[in-house]
């Protein structure tokens, strides 16, 4: 775990500085009234906010709040869904259509009006052709008819399942303003980095290094919504400089696992600390090995199973997440019940078994007991990818795998797995995002191009199972694409094209004044309309 780097004393003059600047004194020690201003931890710089363009968590934790999607997750909605932009939706029984009734009287932040125009264009113009996520989903999208302001017909060229439509309603479908889109380099529009939506927040300041700042919107469509007046993200890329802004009050709330594990069990047991597990359920993270099927060793399904015997996942779940975490069956995680299965193959732990795989596929030890040789990749985005990345290095010497650690930071990681297939192993944390099709199939479909991240990239290509994944694609009927789901996983089991270890989700910790802390399975990356600062 990484040592403390922040002392209480330079957190303090971050904290006063910041006030300074935002004309609100008291920030490290302000007794805030009911709402007020909620302070938290970020440990990374998302420089594009727009979230119909980057689909992702970390965009999402402060984009959320400013850009609305057409639904949220809930716990409680229909479907496991609560209206946001739209307040209905409906698919055709064909899968060639569906429809979405759109909320009335809302404006965008600049006071236009929010209107079915700015749906049509987000999903043709963004979603579609750049969403990293939303390529996948709207592929087949043809247009988006608008017989009036409230209502969006989105019509595909081919059978699409409103399955997955719906599943993907919080992720893929943040609507952004087409008066300030249409005509412009999308990619490049100054809007991206300076949002403009419709949510509780209005986008005031970035200062890199130090904060953004999000602001109350006083013509929020929601009933006295939101509470807060303003949300401070305190930049702080070390995780243990969030756990002792906590401890000294300078900051309310670290999201993400921003505190590590290992102080979790001490902070928990600080006067006005919480440690909350809960508002994750939706984002999964999944623990993977990935395997670069070019190398002829690995390209042998023995070699695989014998990979996948070696690692205790017992030891992974005990001493990497320190019990934070469950162990994997495949790629769908038991969060997903709608799809899950335990109907797989499993791999226990057994060091014998996995010597004599090796041995059967003809890659005997070596005069120094080593089989080959391999160069494994961990991903740098977690301590517990990297941690997990030294755990793998020593199983495998245990059965005779010699594997070189490269540890590259994150834009050379990416580039070397996912663009130069430069690696033999990589270590991964791909997340579950409600439906297999979203981001889950895309880890072993074939014919994926060079470039694109958390995909197959190691050259697995199997017929039968990219039909299977094919398929499922088109089959509108929901009982029989979850059915096909569940075969998706025992082949993927039973073929390993990569290994599952784990899944998780996230801590959040907090002061006890911040209420209303995890109310949805996507609570983080929620919009925290409802949630306040008491005194």
């Amino acid at each position: 775990m990484s040592p403390v780097q922040l002392s209480r004393r330079s957190l303090l003059k971050t904290s006063l500085a910041l006030a300074a600047t935002t004309g609100l004194a008291g920030i490290a020690a302000a007794q805030e009234k009911s709402g007020g201003r909620l302070i938290v931890a970020a440990d990374s710089e998302p420089k594009n906010l727009n979230p119909a363009i980057v689909a992702s968590n970390g965009v999402f934790y402060i984009a959320s709040k400013i850009v609305e999607p057409l639904a949220e997750a809930s716990f409680n909605g229909k479907g496991g869904l609560e209206p946001r932009l739209a307040t209905e939706w409906q698919g055709s029984d064909d899968g060639l259509s569906a429809t979405f009734k759109l909320r009335e009287g809302v404006t965008w932040h600049d006071g236009k009006p929010f209107t079915s125009a700015d749906v049509a264009f987000s999903a043709l113009s963004v979603w579609k052709p750049l969403q990293n996520l939303g390529r996948l989903v709207f592929a087949n999208l043809e247009k988006v008819e608008t017989p009036n302001d409230h209502t969006a017909v989105f019509h595909f060229s081919k059978p699409t399942p409103f399955q997955l439509i719906r599943n993907a309603l919080p992720v893929v479908t943040s609507v952004v303003p087409k008066h300030l889109y249409e005509g412009t380099d999308i990619a490049t529009n100054p809007a991206n980095t300076k949002p403009v939506g419709t949510g509780p927040f209005v986008f005031a300041e970035y200062k890199p290094g130090e904060y953004y700042r999000l602001t109350r919107n006083p013509n929020y469509w929601a009933k006295n919504q939101p509470q807060l007046d303003e949300i401070i993200y305190r930049v702080l890329p070390d995780r243990a400089g969030a756990a002792s802004a906590l401890e000294a009050e300078e900051i309310q709330l670290a999201a993400f696992s921003a505190v590590p594990l290992a102080d979790l069990a001490r902070i928990a047991k600080q006067p006005g600390i919480k440690v909350i597990a809960d508002g994750y359920e939706a984002l999964t993270y999944q623990l993977v090995v990935e395997i670069n099927h070019r190398r002829k060793e690995l390209a042998d399904l023995k070699v695989r199973k014998a990979i996948a015997h070696a690692i205790d996942k017992k030891f992974v779940i005990d001493k990497v997440f320190l019990g934070y975490a469950t162990a994997s069956t495949g790629p769908v995680p038991k969060n997903a019940p709608e799809f899950y299965t335990d109907d797989v193959e499993t791999y226990d732990f057994d060091v014998a078994k996995a010597n004599a795989l090796l041995d059967e596929a003809g890659y005997a030890r070596g005069p120094d007991g080593t089989r080959f040789a391999l160069k494994l990749l961990p991903a740098p985005y977690f301590n517990e990818t990297k941690q997990f990345g030294s755990y793998l290095r020593q199983a495998l010497q245990e059965i005779g795998i010699d594997a070189e650690l490269v540890n590259n930071d994150a834009a050379a990681h990416q580039k070397a797995v996912y663009t130069d297939h430069a690696f033999d192993l990589a270590i991964a944390p791909p997340v579950f995002r409600g439906d297999p099709a979203i981001s889950t199939t895309i880890l072993v479909r074939s014919g994926i191009p060079a470039g694109v991240g958390f995909s197959n990239q190691g050259g697995y290509e199997n017929k039968t199972l990219d039909t299977l994944i094919d398929k499922a694609a088109e089959t509108v009927h929901a009982a029989a694409r979850t059915a096909l789901y569940k075969d998706f996983q025992k082949q993927v089991a039973a073929d390993l094209p990569l290994i599952n270890v784990a899944e998780w989700g996230f801590i959040t910790v907090a002061r006890d004044t911040v209420k209303h802390v995890a109310s949805n399975p996507r609570w983080a990356v929620s919009n925290w309309a409802d949630t306040a600062v008491d005194s």
